[in-house]
């Protein structure tokens, strides 16, 4: 069933079929039953919007997309396992996300090469920003910060993680989520000052 899943979902000759106008929940309902063209449906109205949430993490776009591809197909195998509590939209990201949690995690040691018994614990709570910065502006200045910290700051601001899931999601301490976590902090209120104050990006 995998096999056919990616064969499906990820047929080169797709851009030929168009998204069916079906809402999604209808589509859902459709695919569960292993429909073909409601899994292309779904995915092309997907595709896209979770592609951009795949890089946030993932830089490389080689990697993004296989990523992306097999959050899909952990999506297609688990259907039956959405029971509408969420929107699709909320439920197939949290997979996505999820997936490139487990990327990262693979190369862990390259993200991470932090000597933990140096690290201080420090307060995380200080997060204040000018009134004018938008949410996409906040986006763009977290994904210009370099690993470790552009994850450990999406995760913390964006995703609501705690430090103790943190941890146990990249495989660090607590310590090392939260100095991450205050050191990103800092470069993304520089960022954001200088995009209000200086020469802008």
């Amino acid at each position: 069933m995998q096999h056919l899943l990616f064969c499906i979902v990820f047929n080169p000759n797709s851009n030929q079929i168009k998204p069916s106008s079906l809402s999604s929940v209808l589509l859902v309902e459709q695919c569960k039953q292993h429909d073909p063209k409601a899994q292309m449906a779904l995915y092309k109205q997907y595709c896209d919007g979770m592609f951009v949430i795949t890089q946030r993490y993932i830089k490389d776009v080689a990697v993004a997309e296989d990523v992306l591809q097999e959050a899909f197909i952990k999506a297609f195998s688990k259907l039956e396992q959405f029971k509408g509590d969420v929107t699709f939209g909320a439920w197939l990201k949290r997979i996505v996300v999820n997936s490139c949690l487990d990327a990262i995690k693979a190369r862990k040691m390259e993200l991470y090469p932090i000597n933990e018994e140096v690290l201080s614990v420090v307060d995380d709570e200080d997060w204040n920003v000018s009134d004018e910065t938008t949410v996409e502006e906040i986006h763009r200045a977290i994904e210009r910060l370099k690993d470790p910290y552009n994850v450990v700051v999406q995760l913390f601001l964006l995703e609501g993680y705690d430090h103790q899931e943190i941890s146990e999601i990249l495989g660090i301490s607590e310590s090392a989520s939260r100095t991450n976590l205050h050191r990103g902090k800092q470069l993304l209120k520089e960022q954001l000052k200088h995009l209000h104050y200086g020469t802008g990006y």
